[in-house]
């Protein structure tokens, strides 16, 4: 992209996406404040000045994808609690997207709560119990995103390891995307990546490369050829590797890797929205390149 005016003019594109978000869903808390000398009983004390709620894992995919103004269908499962109450409530917020969140009642909503001061965190509490999906809740979620990749040009399937896309929901997703002739990108955290198999693009960390291949991952030839037997075994399009340093290395099927100043979620959000409106696997990655460079583009307004 050569320069700003260029970057929001192919940005404008993006509203043209229709995008598909599918994943795991967690509520986030996060209550900042400042330490005060500890109480009677020894205990350090936390003055909290406030309070920040969100929903987390496919939430931030959502979220990105709002700020760019993609349209986007949002499917999850949640449990018949007060945490999945108030995701569905957050959720509801969230203009322009249509959301479709199943409701499975013995489930248990992933809750993480974070107490910070100063600018760092004290304390993580995590409240979750991770199941897969019951047979029905299952065969309602496969027949709505079914029906619904008919009419997106992507699906971003979000995989937290919380239980929706387990059981080989991620696979059944992915193929019907190839079906409706929709591009997959799989934002996954973790676990075996064969169950993504023919997805057209997967990202990992470094360190997950490193444990789904049991190859090296220290140098950037060593991330090339990891990434590439990677492909192999999975059949994807591309993987899109985090790398410990910052930026990402995006190697691609056929031969050729590059790296990109790409950040996370919002990267992924970009890319997705990118292949939805048809623009070219190439056109998606350098547009998230110029993001993560140019930063606070303003697109959605």
């Amino acid at each position: 992209m050569g320069n700003d005016s260029e970057f929001v003019a192919v940005l404008q594109q993006l509203k043209s996406a229709h995008v598909l978000c599918l994943g795991d869903v967690l509520l986030e808390v996060c209550a900042d404040g400042s330490l005060l000398p500890a109480a009677a009983e020894g205990a350090p004390v936390l003055a909290v000045a406030q309070e920040m709620r969100q929903v987390g894992g496919a939430g931030r995919v959502l979220r990105d994808l709002a700020a760019l103004g993609a349209p986007t269908t949002f499917v999850s499962v949640v449990g018949n609690d007060d945490a999945g109450r108030e995701i569905e409530r957050l959720l509801a917020a969230e203009a322009g997207a249509e959301i479709h969140l199943l409701v499975q009642p013995d489930r248990t909503t992933a809750r993480r709560s974070r107490f910070a001061a100063a600018g760092s965190t004290l304390l993580r509490v995590d409240r979750e119990s991770p199941m897969a999906l019951g047979p029905y809740i299952r065969e309602d979620l496969l027949r709505l995103a079914r029906e619904l990749v008919t009419t997106h040009g992507a699906v971003v399937i979000s995989d937290h390891g919380k239980g929706v896309v387990t059981e080989g929901v991620a696979l059944e997703v992915i193929r019907a995307a190839r079906d409706a002739g929709a591009r997959s990108i799989v934002d996954a955290q973790g676990g075996d990546p064969i169950r993504y198999r023919g997805a057209d693009l997967l990202t990992v960390t470094q360190s997950e490369l490193a444990q789904a291949t049991g190859m090296p991952v220290a140098e950037a030839a060593a991330i090339e050829a990891a990434a590439g037997a990677l492909i192999d075994r999975c059949g994807v399009g591309a993987v899109l590797v985090s790398l410990d340093g910052g930026g990402a290395m995006v190697v691609e099927s056929g031969g050729g890797a590059h790296r990109e100043a790409i950040a996370d979620d919002a990267g992924v959000a970009i890319i997705a929205a990118a292949l939805g409106a048809g623009l070219p696997a190439r056109t998606a990655l350098r547009l998230a390149t110029a993001a993560g460079l140019i930063g606070g583009a303003d697109v959605a307004g």
